[in-house]
C-alpha cells in the first residue's frame, strides 16, 4: 500500500530544505499539489505507479508556486520523502547539478512527466 504526504507533512519537509519556514502564498494550489498523486480517473490511478506519484508531486509543487519562496526547495524534499516513506531512497551520491538542472525545469514548465521519473530513478538507490 502506498504511502502519501499530507500538508504538514509537504510543509515539514520544505521547511527543513529551506531552512527556515514557508509562507504559504495558496493553500488551495498547495492543497491541489499534494492531492495530485492519488488522483483518479474514472476510479483508475491516473499515476500507477510510485515513481510517477512522486514526480507528479514535484512537478505540482514546483510549478504551482503556492509558496512565497522556496517551491523547487519543497517540491525536492517532498518527492524524496514520499519515496522514502514507500521504501526508496535517493542515492547519497547524486548528481546535485543535474537534479538543480531537473528542478529549474520543472518550474520553467518543461521537463514532462515521464522526464521527471527518469530523473528521480536515476537519483535513487536502485540505479547506482
Amino acid at each position: 500500500m502506498i504511502e502519501y504526504l499530507d500538508r504538514d507533512d509537504v510543509l515539514t519537509a520544505g521547511s527543513i530544505a529551506f531552512g527556515g519556514e514557508l509562507q504559504v502564498r495558496d493553500y488551495g494550489l498547495l492543497d491541489a499539489a499534494v492531492a495530485r498523486p492519488q488522483a483518479t480517473v474514472f476510479g483508475v490511478d491516473a499515476y500507477p505507479q510510485v515513481w510517477e506519484k512522486a514526480a507528479a508531486l514535484l512537478q505540482s509543487l514546483a510549478r504551482n508556486h503556492a509558496l512565497i519562496d522556496g517551491n523547487k526547495r519543497t517540491a525536492w524534499a517532498s518527492a524524496w520523502t514520499f519515496l522514502h516513506i514507500n521504501g526508496i531512497e535517493l542515492a547519497p551520491d547524486f548528481d546535485i547539478d543535474r537534479a538543480e538542472i531537473l528542478m529549474n525545469e520543472v518550474a520553467t514548465q518543461d521537463g514532462e512527466l515521464g522526464e521527471i521519473v527518469a530523473a528521480l530513478l536515476s537519483f535513487s538507490v536502485a540505479s547506482t
